[in-house]
């Protein structure tokens, strides 16, 4: 019996779920999405052996980003174009998370706070490797949001590929080898300050919404009590060891970026 996928749930129980559930727009979308990938719902092409006028066909797929049948292609795609990015050079793999209490104000402003997540990413990494105590260089990188955990727990966080040298204000190249550059204790308070200023900026701007268990910090003293706890927090960043070349670099960044929370291997 061969092992049920994500398509064959989706047929099976959709149904019953509507009956008690309205799923938004989007959800809506992906679901139709996927029952129909494949199957012929979006067309087909049919290909002809000139040899032996064998038929193939070929039915369509949804191109959705949330189908777990349709990653492929667009994955090797996106590799493809990457390649000519990638320098032979030294790659390091960093992770930037915030502290789980803050995961429901995140829940309840994911445009805003994803947003904040790559500021402050990307304003941690500008910073300390333009410092010359750590490098001294203009350092390229590459950010990319995954919002669910290895459990499908909400985690928000965002993976970094950093190279691990620059160019400095004589536009010469500048690394230090194999070894990671950058204090991790430093990465730590320095995203940490960015990541809250940009909060209580929106905060202070009444920028933020507060719906289900965020519903209480509308409270200006239990936001003011929320951002304590995040500053007594120790936020723990993770850098993983060089990758090994070039191509490395490529077959890791495109499983990231084209990665499924629920693939057909959960099922």
């Amino acid at each position: 019996m061969n092992k049920p996928t994500v398509q064959d749930i989706f047929l099976r129980f959709y149904s019953a779920y509507l009956e008690k559930y309205s799923p938004s727009p989007e959800q809506a979308k992906v679901s139709r999405n996927i029952m129909n990938c494949k199957t012929g719902a979006y067309g087909a092409n049919v290909s002809v052996c000139e040899d032996c006028g064998a038929i193939q066909i070929h039915y369509n797929s949804c191109r959705n980003r949330c189908c777990p049948m349709c990653q492929a292609i667009p994955k090797e795609m996106w590799m493809d174009a990457r390649r000519e990015d990638v320098l032979d050079a030294p790659y390091f793999h960093l992770v930037f998370t915030v502290p789980d209490i803050l995961s429901p104000i995140i829940y309840s402003n994911q445009k805003l706070l994803y947003d904040t997540l790559y500021h402050a990413a990307s304003a941690t990494i500008s910073e300390l490797t333009a410092d010359p105590k750590h490098l001294g260089a203009d350092v390229g990188y590459i950010c990319i949001l995954h919002t669910w955990g290895s459990e499908m727990n909400f985690h928000p966080h965002i993976h970094t590929i950093l190279l691990g040298g620059g160019l400095t204000s004589k536009n010469e190249w500048k690394d230090n080898g194999t070894e990671f550059f950058l204090p991790i204790w430093a990465i730590s308070k320095v995203f940490r300050g960015k990541y809250m200023e940009e909060l209580k900026n929106l905060w202070n701007t009444n920028q933020l919404e507060f719906h289900g268990t965020a519903e209480k910090y509308r409270n200006h003293y239990a936001f003011k009590e929320l951002l304590d706890s995040c500053y007594d927090a120790e936020w723990i960043p993770y850098c993983k060891k060089t990758f090994h070349g070039a191509q490395s670099v490529i077959d890791y960044l495109g499983k990231y970026t084209h990665r499924i929370a629920i693939s057909n291997h959960r099922c």
